[in-house]
């Protein structure tokens, strides 16, 4: 079987990724081979976004069981891919689910079909997370949006992208503003660039701006994604999420965010249990794409704090859109039953 999404194929056996480092002006497909591979791919962020790393990573295994025929080789290459992202919670679900394959009954044909079980499962999950989500957006509203978070972050048609796409196909007129997302600039590289294939209006700003837009009573609702949620409704998200979850509180606009059950981590009691991934100095002090590399800082005696995510307190949410259902704040505690699905 051959598997095509927006930002991944995976023919004859052979994985091929959308490098997204090079949006929104250079589409280049790379050929990945093998799990070392994988792993410099995910860190380098030619493929990102929470539930799509997970179906990557998960496909990168099945093609390498085609080559590798010791189990526990396998497993220890999957073991070093899980680590390529600390935060990111579906990168350990789909590759746990390929381990537990894998000492079970290894096989070629078993660990691919799991592989693309989880791939199907993503689209399914997404179709559901857009269905729930779009039952609370009206027409001819305006929304902000935080980083990537439709195709080129899953095989299906996103998280909270997808909402808004979803409500889109409804018929309903939607204006977005989209955050740049600093300092890497997903928003403004990648959900610009889908918004313009999807034929949705938005305006591009600055993620220090939000607040102002509000003031001026511009937006009605916030819609974010996840990439790990604590049992209780704290989560990570892309960092910036957690200033716009408090502009939303002071200034009363809605805050939702929009995930997986995967990406439920049901052995996190709170956010304080949440890893926050560190990344590299040189991603604040300048930006690289197609058009090489900028630097506007220093590269020495410039010290840098960069953290890639931040974690949102459950009390700053209005709901939470999973695949399930909309949850709010008198029925988070519910998750917990997601797990078996």
């Amino acid at each position: 079987m051959n598997l095509t999404a927006m930002s991944l194929k995976y023919i004859n056996g052979q994985l091929s990724i959308l490098d997204q480092t090079l949006l929104p002006f250079q589409e280049t497909w790379v050929d990945v081979k093998g799990p070392d591979e994988m792993f410099n791919v995910i860190k380098t962020l030619k493929v990102r976004g929470a539930p799509l790393i997970g179906v990557s990573a998960a496909l990168c295994l099945a093609s390498y069981s085609k080559e590798e025929k010791h189990s526990e080789l396998f497993i220890n290459k999957a073991l070093y891919l899980r680590e390529s992202r600390p935060t990111a919670v579906n990168l350990m679900v789909a590759i746990d689910r390929l381990i537990a394959v894998a000492k079970k009954n290894y096989s070629i044909e078993n660990i691919e079909k799991e592989a693309f079980q989880i791939f199907k499962e993503d689209e399914d999950l997404c179709e559901s997370i857009s269905r729930h989500g779009a039952d609370l957006i009206k027409d001819d509203e305006t929304i902000i949006t935080h980083c990537n978070t439709g195709g080129l972050a899953t095989v299906g048609s996103g998280t909270a992208l997808g909402v808004i796409a979803k409500a889109h196909s409804q018929g309903k007129k939607l204006h977005i503003y989209v955050d740049e997302t600093r300092p890497l600039l997903q928003g403004g590289r990648l959900t610009t660039w889908e918004l313009d294939h999807l034929n949705i209006p938005y305006n591009l700003i600055c993620d220090n701006m939000a607040g102002f837009v509000m003031k001026e009573n511009k937006v009605d609702k916030v819609i974010v994604g996840a990439d790990r949620i604590a049992l209780n409704g704290d989560f990570a998200n892309k960092i910036g999420t957690y200033s716009l979850a408090v502009l939303c509180k002071y200034h009363g606009v809605d805050f939702y965010v929009a995930a997986p059950y995967t990406t439920i981590d049901f052995d996190c009691p709170t956010g304080k249990d949440i890893p926050v991934e560190q990344r590299q100095p040189f991603e604040l002090k300048g930006l690289r794409g197609h058009f090489g590399q900028v630097q506007w800082a220093k590269r020495e005696g410039v010290s840098s704090y960069n953290p890639a995510f931040d974690v949102t307190p459950a009390e700053l949410v209005t709901g939470w859109i999973l695949d399930k259902g909309v949850f709010d704040s008198s029925t988070i505690d519910q998750i917990k039953n997601m797990k078996e699905v």
